[in-house]
């Protein structure tokens, strides 16, 4: 897999959260492992103060040996070598078991020398509710006489409960890690389908361009033929053919153009650019493209000489002067100033058209964004000269914004940091 800067976030990403997860793990096996060691503790000390008791009411000498034996996880055997009544051990018990905070169901046995068997016990449960029993749950212990065994049924279950937050946390980190993983998928799969669709839009505008290009040979060498000189309507024909020919072909380039910078390979050539001279160049062009009466005015400060890319700046004056016209009802009066402010270089244009609602405002520069509007049939465009446009600024660093004008039209302000003119 070709490590680019997309695969090497997905992956840091990826390795960031299982590492949190691992970490998430460890703990929560810490945490377990605290609260077995924890409630074994409370156990053993209730059960040995349970057999001091014992002792104390005999008037016996405690042991030196422990008198506890943990047999299982949750059972457990308790030597007490004196007689002890069955009645006065459940009291002891209990009372123990509340000393430490113990809350948990348990039940018990004691070994009865005459049956050599485990005999009478109860089951002790916390909230009230009477239980049966396991009576085979209390094997013999031939090793010992006096003793009683003591098992916690929920003991395990009690482990997993106590940890409930943890494992809150641990479930949020796992669905992070799902959630992640599906959206890396997703955005993947769009990436995919980008791709697709730049590789398919490259083609077909390379594959409209030939016959393109053979048509407008065969229509100029046809237009200068006697014949069709001559026939005032066949000219005209052959010329609506040439001007829609050169309009589809403007089309194809600007789709092509869009495509190569979304591939990332435009290069700059900065030059010296006198800002007038490209103002008054752009003026002439757009006047001589256009049908309708255009007015365009430039006021600039002082000369300005910009250092940029000369034929993207064109394209880019060009493209906000073109919308500014083509969003005008009747005649286009369109104002461009140039002035000079604390940031830099500031260039508005200023048009008086039909202006933008407010809430398109944001999306204006977005790629194939089309302001909805009932003429939109009758007006030309795919939606990406602005998107070029915004593309243009970020490539030379400057700032760009729309906003509309109090009466009429917008305004559009370029803003060209003061390194990039003098």
């Amino acid at each position: 897999m070709k490590f680019n800067k997309l695969n090497t976030v997905i992956f840091i990403g990826f390795f960031a959260i299982v590492g949190v997860i691992i970490m998430q793990l460890f703990l929560l096996n810490q945490a377990y492992i605290f609260e077995k060691r924890d409630t074994e503790d409370k156990i053993h000390f209730a059960l040995q103060d349970v057999v001091e008791k014992i002792y104390q009411d005999n008037n016996s000498e405690m042991p030196v040996a422990n008198p506890i034996k943990k047999v299982s996880a949750n059972y457990f055997i308790v030597n007490v070598n004196d007689v002890f009544e069955n009645r006065l051990l459940e009291h002891y018990l209990k009372t123990e078991f509340d000393k430490v905070k113990l809350e948990l169901d348990f039940e018990y046995a004691i070994y009865d020398c005459s049956s050599e068997s485990m005999v009478y016990g109860n089951y002790i449960s916390i909230d009230g509710k009477p239980s049966k029993m396991c009576a085979e749950c209390f094997p013999k212990n031939t090793d010992l006489t006096y003793y009683f065994a003591i098992r916690f049924p929920h003991l395990q279950k009690s482990y997993f409960t106590s940890l409930s937050q943890y494992w809150v946390f641990t479930g949020v980190l796992f669905l992070v890690l799902i959630i992640y993983v599906y959206s890396v998928f997703l955005m993947l799969q769009q990436k995919r389908y980008t791709e697709l669709q730049k590789d398919f839009i490259n083609n077909m505008t390379h594959e409209f361009k030939t016959p393109l290009a053979s048509i407008l040979i065969a229509a100029n060498y046809a237009n200068s033929q006697n014949e069709i000189l001559s026939h005032p309507k066949l000219s005209k024909y052959m010329q609506i053919i040439i001007n829609q020919s050169n309009k589809l072909n403007q089309h194809i380039e600007k789709i092509l153009y869009v495509a190569k910078t979304d591939s990332n390979q435009i290069a700059l050539e900065k030059t010296k650019v006198d800002v007038q001279s490209l103002l008054e160049l752009v003026k002439e062009n757009i006047q001589l493209k256009h049908a309708k009466e255009i007015q365009i005015r430039i006021a600039i400060e002082k000369p300005f000489t910009l250092l940029a890319d000369e034929f993207h700046c064109y394209n880019l004056i060009y493209n906000l002067i073109d919308n500014a016209v083509k969003y005008t009802e009747s005649s286009a009066s369109i104002e461009i100033n140039a002035k000079e402010t604390a940031k830099g270089l500031l260039i508005e244009f200023i048009d008086h058209g039909i202006g933008i609602p407010e809430k398109d405002l944001p999306f204006v520069f977005d790629k194939f964004y089309r302001v909805a509007r009932q003429d939109n049939k009758d007006i030309e465009g795919f939606g990406i000269g602005l998107s070029y446009v915004k593309r243009v600024c970020e490539w030379h660093k400057w700032n760009i914004g729309v906003k509309n004008n109090e009466e009429q039209g917008i305004t559009v302000s370029v803003e060209i940091n003061k390194k990039d003119y003098e």
